[in-house]
């Protein structure tokens, strides 16, 4: 059962000698969250300061998104760092390469878009989002339409054996059963220059939650943006606080180590 994040009093569960490895979410966790995808504000220091991060720690940087990797590249131009999009559907290495989505799963989700589009068409303020491998179904702007989408979505995985339904922040998301957040870390952390570090991994949603449950069990720390029940040892208050983090791990190496990681962070609780 998930209960509310609290800090650990030493770190008990991690190394705290081993360098960082550092895994962020984009939506709700970078940035605000916005009532449609593409009306998000990127401040001007993220990607800058995103980049002194990854140089800090030797290219151990991702973002591990539902976003596709090209929405992410088109906020964070000219920069082009590590990401894993579409839920871990598609991923680029820290080296440059690319994984792919599978062709089945890509044709699956096509169709699952398909099935959709004529809900958003009916109601604007639905937005459909399709990506490589997954697709989304915002209500943001019509809270009241939560179960609409939410049966909308199921009618259109019955058909779709490989394909589950993920209930976010006014969003339900459709990706495939067995990849998630998790399995994209847990890939990485297969390669270099992850291999071998300590692992952390900061995001707000529920689809984090995979994430966080991966990085703990390897000795890391899971990271909490935002009010509600979690998994993770730790708790940032909001986007502008993992900024914080962000710029103390990025531009002087003055907690690079997870000794210095957990430092900050039980500062920081106990500022909020």
């Amino acid at each position: 059962m998930m209960q509310e994040a609290k800090p650990l009093a030493a770190a008990a569960a991690a190394d705290i000698h081993r360098a960082v490895a550092a895994f962020i979410d984009f939506d709700g966790t970078l940035v605000a969250l916005a009532p449609r995808p593409d009306a998000v504000v990127v401040p001007k220091t993220l990607a800058p300061r995103l980049a002194a991060l990854a140089a800090r720690l030797d290219g151990a940087l991702a973002l591990v998104t539902g976003r596709p990797i090209e929405a992410v590249d088109r906020f964070l131009a000219p920069y082009r760092l590590a990401v894993a999009g579409g839920h871990g559907t598609e991923r680029r290495r820290a080296d440059g390469t690319l994984v792919a989505p599978d062709p089945a799963l890509a044709a699956a989700a096509a169709r699952i878009g398909a099935r959709l589009r004529p809900l958003a068409d009916r109601e604007p303020r639905v937005v459909l989002e399709t990506k490589p491998a997954s697709v989304a179904l915002h209500f943001r702007e019509a809270p009241e339409l939560e179960a609409v989408c939410r049966r909308a979505v199921d009618e259109a995985l019955q058909a779709e054996p490989l394909f589950t339904v993920v209930a976010g922040k006014m969003v339900f998301e459709a990706r495939p059963a067995r990849i998630d957040k998790g399995t994209a870390v847990e890939a990485f952390l297969t390669e270099p220059p992850f291999a071998g570090r300590a692992p952390l991994f900061i995001g707000d949603d529920r689809t984090d939650e995979d994430g966080f449950a991966v990085v703990q069990r390897r000795g890391g720390l899971g990271i909490k943006v935002g009010p509600g029940p979690t998994a993770a040892h730790y708790r940032l208050a909001d986007p502008t606080a993992v900024h914080r983090l962000i710029e103390k791990l990025g531009d002087g190496g003055a907690i690079g180590e997870m000794a210095g990681l957990t430092a900050f962070l039980d500062q920081e609780e106990a500022a909020s």
